[in-house]
């Protein structure tokens, strides 16, 4: 039998719960999608463990921080799961399995996608009840709904965790900032002299970067408006970083690679705004509570821009077709949809994005 919520059913309730692994091992972004699921879980299960399955840094982000999660336990790196970092030892997925095994958890859920790799893995757990998702190239769990690509991520992953009772108690994303990622903030930006907007132009995925030289057109525009800009990015976005500040032409602070996430968060915290591709750090910046204006290609607007818009502008590009070969690039979810959702072209979809949409999206959110 089940109850309703705001969200759809619920399921029952898996009795005398111990002990609770949710698989999600991927990048950050992914992560600040399940929050909500995580706090639903806590409110149905408040006596028991929640282990998060994921990457070290989880671990890392996860030390002594408030949240629902209570233990980090890595996962290897495995086709479909996660790949290896620089400096990580192998470690067989059948011996992680048998240690995993040992834990004995009551209930194990798979957050983190269609399932084709992820199922089999969170079946090996062992627990007395699995559930999560299924597309149509996946083995079963206990419970599961059907994967269904376009669908808000926080909405989908609360859909999975209500199979096993955990209601929704909110849809909002939130991640505690520490003293300690205060203090380091200010260790590396020292005081503001001026109110702080940050700007994040990398991506991972390619398409989803807006040309640096229009970030740059942002940040010259809000240096003049009286604001105090910052550049960040990873390490492996300085190319990004440093375009962006050569088409700035006024003074702006790169910093890249000098925050942990921790102390990113804590940066973000201190903006009036973020503006951002849409990646990670413009996730964690709205977890945080700081308004955001995030540009997206119109999918991934689907499934991942924020809903709320008194703090947050979401700015959609239009394009479904690849600027190269013009491919249809919108996921191929039914057979009789065009569209292959790839092609071996990388170029940005969101480039014809206009400066002064991002601006005055800005300027509303910052008056």
């Amino acid at each position: 039998m089940t109850t309703p919520s705001v969200l759809g059913p619920v399921g029952e309730r898996v009795p005398d719960v111990e002990r609770i692994a949710v698989l999600r091992a991927n990048a950050l972004g992914d992560f600040i999608f399940i929050l909500p699921a995580l706090e639903a879980l806590r409110a149905a299960y408040p006596g028991a463990e929640i282990v998060l399955l994921g990457a070290p840094w989880h671990a890392a982000l996860g030390r002594d921080r408030p949240g629902p999660v209570d233990r980090v336990l890595v996962v290897p790196p495995a086709p479909g799961i996660r790949g290896a970092g620089p400096d990580e030892s192998p470690v067989a997925m059948a011996d992680f399995l048998d240690a995993a095994r040992q834990e004995r958890f009551d209930v194990a859920l798979q957050l983190h996608g269609g399932g084709a790799n992820s199922n089999p893995l969170v079946a090996g757990l062992g627990a007395r009840v699995t559930a999560g998702l299924r597309a149509a190239d996946a083995p079963p769990l206990d419970r599961w709904i059907r994967y269904v690509y376009y669908q808000h991520e926080v909405i989908r992953y609360l859909e999975v965790v209500a199979l096993v009772g955990a209601a929704a108690t909110t849809i909002t994303p939130t991640l505690a900032v520490t003293d300690a990622d205060c203090a380091e903030a200010h260790e590396v930006l020292g005081p503001p002299e001026r109110p702080r907007v940050a700007l994040h132009p990398g991506a991972t995925d390619t398409r989803r970067r807006w040309p640096p030289e229009r970030f740059g057109e942002v940040a010259r525009t809000l240096v003049g408006d009286g604001y105090e800009v910052l550049v960040t990015g990873t390490p492996a976005e300085g190319e990004t970083v440093d375009a962006v500040v050569a088409a700035a032409g006024v003074p702006v602070r790169p910093q890249v690679g000098t925050l942990s996430l921790g102390g990113l968060a804590a940066c973000y915290a201190g903006c009036a705004l973020v503006v951002s591709n849409d990646t990670g750090p413009l996730h964690l910046a709205a977890a945080v509570g700081t308004p955001t204006v995030g540009i997206f290609w119109i999918g991934n607007l689907i499934n991942g821009a924020s809903p709320l818009r008194a703090r947050h502008r979401p700015i959609a590009a239009w394009i479904t077709r690849c600027p190269v070969c013009g491919v249809d690039c919108t996921p191929g979810i039914y057979p009789h949809r065009p569209g292959d959702g790839d092609c071996p072209h990388q170029d940005s979809f969101v480039s014809d994005v206009p400066v002064i949409e991002v601006v005055e999206a800005a300027r509303e959110l910052l008056t």
